[in-house]
């Protein structure tokens, strides 16, 4: 057990709090769990999902989703409010001619990475609020790529840049505190639960 408690400090340790992500209402579950799943590998910690409370497919997600700071929004309006008030710009991904690849977004700031559904695409009101765009540019045959695929794309190159910086682009010390809380008490009903079990 204590080995499982120092690994999830560590873990906790290596937590940005510079990068964000934001992902619209998707009309296929598993790329919403496949998202989730690519930051917490990222050590992206807080998601904001719009439009909808998703329920994640356990086969993409692999429970990544328990270690994350999830946000739901009914709206892209109450989305965009939630991340301005907490410092961060919106940086939308979108094919527009003013876009830039993600090794020009800057890191020097909060950012929250913003993914549109399927279908329809980033939300005009996301757009509308967005510092900037941002885009991968579409070098073979195929002109579009899977918002999952889009997603881990751009999310690694931000992740890592802002990484790079240093400690100011990781959790503060209050929020690990908060966050290591919470996640011990989770762990410590899971062994309740499990021995509860084994005991019949």
């Amino acid at each position: 057990m204590n080995e499982r408690r120092q690994r999830i400090r560590s873990i906790l340790h290596q937590r940005l709090g510079s990068v964000s992500v934001a992902i619209e209402a998707l009309h296929h579950r598993h790329n919403v769990s496949a998202v989730m799943r690519t930051a917490d590998a990222l050590g992206i910690h807080r998601v904001h999902l719009v439009e909808g409370h998703f329920k994640p497919s356990k086969g993409a997600a692999r429970g990544a989703e328990r270690w994350l700071e999830i946000q739901h929004h009914l709206n892209a309006e109450d989305a965009v409010k939630a991340i301005q008030a907490d410092g961060y710009e919106i940086w939308c991904a979108d094919l527009r001619d003013d876009a830039v690849e993600a090794h020009a977004v800057p890191v020097d700031r909060k950012v929250c990475l913003w993914f549109g559904a399927e279908l329809a695409g980033v939300n005009e009101a996301a757009l509308e609020a967005a510092a900037g765009i941002v885009t991968i540019p579409m070098r073979g045959f195929a002109q579009s790529l899977n918002v999952s695929v889009s997603a881990g794309m751009v999310l690694s190159t931000v992740a890592d840049r802002a990484r790079a910086l240093g400690e100011g682009s990781l959790l503060s010390d209050s929020e690990r505190t908060s966050q290591l809380d919470a996640w011990f008490k989770r762990e410590d009903e899971v062994m309740y639960r499990l021995a509860e079990r084994a005991r019949g």
